[in-house]
């Protein structure tokens, strides 16, 4: 997510300084808080043991950045604003529960105690929809861990400070929070009027606010409007809790939530790859394949992954045990283009539980300029396996984080299934606003899947440049040829690969993968660069196996 703010953004802030930060509006929040949880909600999601052990010795790892805390927790001197996103949103307690005992119990429940010390007043960060969404989620839902042992008085000052940050969350909803991020505040509403006693406006408005979400969001095909695969795992897992409460409560639960949710699990098994990841595609990251198979399991749809994503605009070729997964989509619209990048026409190549051809990942970004750096990188059309033209961009990006006025508006996508073999052929027209030229992809996988073929075609004016980038993955070696004919691709467990293409031999050079957030690994990427013949020009290359992984 950008830091930068527009000139409406800073407006915004300072506008919302001047109504909540005063302690006229800190009185308004207060009100009688119950004693006790009416239901206490299940949490069926996987910790981290060995970050657990970490936190213990002071050492949190979150956003991509390790903190060692000392006297101040919550904002400690060097952390990114992403860090300090995920420290107020408490979802780090899970890996705190996964190590189990009384030590981790206790400092879940000092470090909760620090924070209504030290946190109890409005705070543009802190106290922002959903990050608040999201720490009432998960002090409510990891109340048995932390607070069966707790007295009284702990318990008191813990419900006081839901019901508080609740009432704010009621005022503000939906503001000018969109896509994933009020999903998650909206949980925070609904968890809470579930469990608290005299809580119940608060479901009544959550579930209303929900109902409209689920239909501006979730696509027919189960995306995201948003189309990025991390947030639809977000936003799923979300859904969940929401559903599990619910049901826990013993409450009706919305045929909007229950149709999204079996809608959206096939669209998750669509962006994995064989390693259990997800594909790399706007702001998404491998993420945890435990974590992905626990929120499937909770969601307990048995919908199988579609072929074409046309709706949320991706094309999903499976052959044998090859899998290449292609941007064929526009852009997300604009005000809900936060995660988009710049990567139409992208494609990522994996062969049984190794990925081969990737993008190169996403940055959790921040206020300072090497995180602002750092995340456009990674947004921009060379950091995705496509072409760029004319050293630009597909998509521009906009001042606040989203993308510009210039952005593909037509992408036409053409699929082709026949005796076990695929063809999509797909062109965007991203390009014509500065180079006048259009890209046209063409991908043909045969049965069983060891053989790849691919056709770049750029329509431009003569002498237009252009390059074609393959990134590979990290643990992918790439050389010449021994004949010279091609380059050789070999993975960690024993496939070989050969890549050759019409323009001669690809140059080698060095890429960068995130594809695990906030941890850059060194990689290779292969690159043809050129310019335009008249009437255009076509780069054809070819994938193909020359050996199985070993047994």
């Amino acid at each position: 997510m950008s830091d930068r703010k527009t000139p409406l953004d800073r407006l915004r802030d300072q506008a919302r300084k001047l109504a909540f930060d005063n302690p006229l509006y800190k009185m308004s929040l207060s009100g009688r808080a119950p004693g006790a949880l009416k239901v206490i909600p299940p949490d069926p999601w996987p910790g981290d043991a060995e970050r657990g052990h970490a936190m213990l010795g002071g050492q949190y790892r979150l956003a991509g950045q390790l903190v060692v805390l000392d006297a101040e927790p919550w904002a400690p001197p060097g952390a990114s604003t992403a860090w300090r996103r995920e420290m107020h949103a408490f979802d780090w307690l899970h890996d705190l529960r996964a190590l189990g005992g009384d030590g981790p119990r206790r400092q879940a429940r000092a470090m909760i105690a620090h924070w209504l010390d030290h946190n109890d007043a409005w705070d543009a960060l802190t106290w922002h929809p959903a990050v608040l969404g999201r720490r009432i989620a998960n002090w409510l839902q990891l109340h048995d861990f932390y607070c069966a042992s707790a007295d009284d008085e702990y318990r008191a000052r813990l419900f006081a400070a839901v019901v508080k940050q609740a009432k704010h969350l009621s005022r503000v909803l939906p503001g000018d929070v969109v896509g994933g991020e009020l999903i998650a505040a909206i949980k925070g509403l609904v968890v809470t009027g579930l469990c608290l006693p005299g809580q119940e406006a608060r479901l009544e408005q959550g579930l209303k606010l929900l109902d409209a979400q689920i239909q501006r969001q979730v696509l027919p095909d189960g995306g995201l409007v948003e189309r990025s695969p991390s947030e639809l795992l977000r936003v799923l897992r979300h859904l969940v809790d929401i559903r599990l409460t619910l049901r826990t409560a013993k409450a009706e639960q919305p045929q909007s939530l229950v149709q999204a949710i079996d809608r959206m699990t096939p669209a998750l098994r669509f962006f994995r790859h064989g390693d259990g990841g997800l594909a790399l595609f706007n702001d998404s990251y491998e993420e945890e394949p435990a974590l992905i198979e626990a929120v499937m399991a909770q969601a307990d749809a048995r919908g199988k992954a579609l072929k074409s994503a046309r709706h949320s605009g991706f094309e999903r070729i499976l052959v044998g045990r090859t899998l290449v997964v292609v941007d064929t989509g526009t852009p997300a619209p604009a005000g809900l283009d936060r995660h988009a990048h710049a990567g139409t026409l992208a494609c990522e190549i994996s062969a049984g539980r190794e990925r081969l051809i990737v993008n190169c990942g996403a940055h959790p970004g921040g206020s300072d300029p090497q995180a602002a750096a750092w995340r456009n990188a990674l947004r921009g059309t060379a950091a995705h396996s496509t072409v760029t033209v004319a050293d630009r961009n597909s998509s521009e990006f906009g001042e606040g984080g989203g993308l510009g006025p210039r952005r593909p508006t037509k992408v036409t996508v053409q699929r082709e299934d026949f005796d076990g073999a695929v063809l999509v052929t797909a062109e965007h027209d991203g390009f014509v606003p500065v180079a006048r030229a259009v890209h046209q992809r063409r991908l043909y996988v045969a049965d069983p899947g060891d053989d790849i073929r691919g056709e770049d075609a750029i329509k431009a004016p003569a002498g237009t440049p252009f390059t074609l980038r393959f990134h590979l993955h990290p643990a992918v070696e790439a050389a010449e040829a021994a004949d010279g004919d091609g380059i050789v691709l070999s993975t960690a467990g024993g496939q070989i690969w050969r890549l050759r293409a019409s323009t001669g031999m690809p140059a080698i050079e060095e890429s960068v993968y995130l594809g695990k957030i906030g941890e850059p690994e060194p990689s290779r990427q292969l690159v043809i660069s050129g310019e335009t013949d008249e009437g255009g020009t076509t780069v054809k290359w070819a994938l193909r196996r020359e050996s199985a992984a070993r047994a």
